[in-house]
């Protein structure tokens, strides 16, 4: 089952919080995606920050995309009304098994 997502908010400790057309809200960590192309370019970079919700996944300035499928697997679920921080996640980050 493929969800498009339908709200991005970039945030401090490089997460990604979502929000899928289903309504679930996730928090995706995009750290280990920084040492590969084309993502590099977003590392402590302003780019990161200008995230947005474009054809049902998460864009950035730059033709940089990742697939909305890689964001709903890969990513941690949020309980209704949970504050989430870089430091609040489970060791390893929002990926993590």
């Amino acid at each position: 089952m493929l969800l498009d997502v339908v709200r991005v908010d970039a945030r401090d400790g490089h997460l990604l919080f979502l929000e899928f057309e289903n309504g679930e809200r996730r928090v995706f960590d995009m750290s280990d995606l920084f040492a590969e192309r084309p993502f590099d370019r977003l590392k402590d970079s302003p780019l990161f920050a200008a995230a947005q919700v474009g054809i049902g996944t998460v864009v950035w300035p730059g033709n940089i995309d990742i697939a909305p499928e890689t964001l709903y697997l890969d990513s941690e679920p949020l309980a209704p009304g949970q504050v989430v921080s870089a430091q609040t996640l489970p060791a390893g980050g929002a990926g993590s098994e």
